[in-house]
């Protein structure tokens, strides 16, 4: 799956998320913030690499229920599950190398 290129304004239930079949990727941000923007070609390459991983971006903000069920303060907060866990986690990257080996541990999650 490609990246998304657009914040969902609708953003879909924990329990929907908990679901989840195979690698996924939520990405937590805001279109108008500026580290998200930042990131958005370090996340796009990285992702180019990962075509059957899932991309959910999700507009996060105040009042917003599923971003605080996982506990984000920051932007862009990336949160990689397999089967719907979470297995690792991206605060503000900054790196491709560092976005990669959290892909790579959501494939190697049976």
């Amino acid at each position: 799956m490609a990246m998304n290129d657009t914040y969902a304004a609708t953003e879909p239930k924990r329990a929907d998320i908990d679901t989840l079949d195979g690698p996924a990727v939520i990405e937590f941000g805001a279109p108008w913030c500026g580290y998200c923007r930042a990131a958005q070609p370090l996340i796009a390459e990285a992702l180019d690499e990962h075509p059957h991983v899932s991309h959910l971006k999700i507009e996060d903000g105040s009042g917003r229920r599923l971003g605080r069920s996982f506990g984000v303060k920051l932007w862009p907060t990336l949160v990689f599950l397999n089967h719907g866990k979470e297995v690792s986690r991206l605060v503000r990257p900054v790196d491709i190398n560092d976005i990669n080996l959290a892909l790579k541990q959501i494939d190697a999650v049976a």
